[in-house]
């Protein structure tokens, strides 16, 4: 790995890492996505994106703690849950890479699900919380399944429901090379009645866990890029305190908003490499790799400066009322 490959590696980390202890998701969302359109192997860079979920959530987790935006309950369920439902979708990817589809399959996946969800996303931040999703959470509380659990936040849900929801989110995980982050966040927040901030928190503690045995399971088949790992956990160790800061001083439309753009143009991406290698055009896979860092930086730094607009308290500028709007 050379000296610009490196030093691109430490920065896209360390804006990842911000994103991450922003989003509470592990930044697999985007490795995942980088690697494939950089041109590794589709159970290469799904290894690779779990085994970096592991290293950087770790950090997320105790910053977030000290934030008391954590629910333990809840995230204990939801990592038993999840951790069987990863081994299920592992064995789903290999299957396909023997019929020769992964690539295929899991990049269709990708685009369905992080546009799906960002959508959902997106048009609950603009309606300011008078979504179907704040109706669908209702409903769910509603369901008197034993056992009736209390949770952090006024919620109180069945735990039953909470340990399905947290198998298929981990048969997702293992099947896309994910934490379950984009996909366990927005469950959280519109299907159980999360308050966002505390979804975070209790997410990326889930992720420590999960990510862990997901990264051991492809790890012992030889399917983590060591190096690629390492090179971004060296940037993302510092951009994860940030991002977990920046929680405790921008609101939950704005959270919304900033995970709707990241989910949405990580789908672009990803289904504008697959259009490029389909039909042999260069220029779309090159499209797709600026779609992929240049979101992230963009959205990284609007994290940065919604935070820092709230620490002047008022003192907003055009920037400010830009990101904050």
């Amino acid at each position: 790995m050379g000296p610009v490959t490196l030093a691109l590696f430490v920065g896209f980390g360390l804006l990842i890492g911000i994103l991450f202890g922003f989003f509470g998701m592990g930044g697999s969302f985007l490795v995942t996505p980088a690697l494939l359109v950089m041109g590794y192997p589709s159970r290469v860079a799904v290894g690779s994106g779990l085994a970096f979920v592991f290293g950087t959530s770790v950090i997320g987790a105790l910053r977030h703690r000290d934030h008391g935006q954590v629910d333990y309950k809840l995230a204990a369920i939801m990592t038993v849950a999840m951790t069987v439902g990863i081994e299920a979708g592992k064995r789903v990817v290999d299957s396909l890479h023997a019929a020769g589809t992964a690539d295929l399959v899991i990049s269709v996946t990708y685009v369905g699900l992080l546009a799906a969800v960002g959508l959902v996303t997106l048009r609950d931040a603009r309606s300011a919380g008078e979504s179907s999703g704040v109706d669908l959470s209702e409903r769910v509380q509603a369901l008197e399944i034993p056992p009736m659990i209390a949770f952090r936040g006024d919620v109180r849900v069945s735990g039953t429901l909470v340990a399905g929801l947290g198998l298929v989110v981990g048969v997702l995980s293992g099947f896309l090379g994910v934490g379950g982050g984009f996909l366990l966040m927005p469950a959280m927040m519109y299907g159980l009645g999360v308050p966002a901030a505390i979804a975070v928190g209790t997410d990326i503690l889930q992720i420590t866990l999960s990510g862990a045995f997901g990264a051991f399971v492809y790890a012992k088949d030889g399917l983590v890029a060591l190096p690629v790992v390492a090179t971004l956990l060296l940037g993302s160790a510092l951009g994860a305190r940030i991002g977990a800061g920046a929680t405790s001083l921008v609101d939950d439309d704005e959270i919304k908003g900033y995970f709707a753009a990241m989910l949405l143009a990580g789908s672009l991406a990803v289904a504008t490499k697959r259009i490029g290698t389909a039909y042999d055009v260069e220029i779309l896979t090159t499209a797709s790799i600026a779609l992929v860092f240049g979101a992230t930086v963009l959205v990284s730094g609007a994290v940065v400066l919604a935070a820092v607009c709230r620490l002047r308290d008022g003192h907003a500028d055009a920037w400010c009322r830009l990101v904050t709007s």
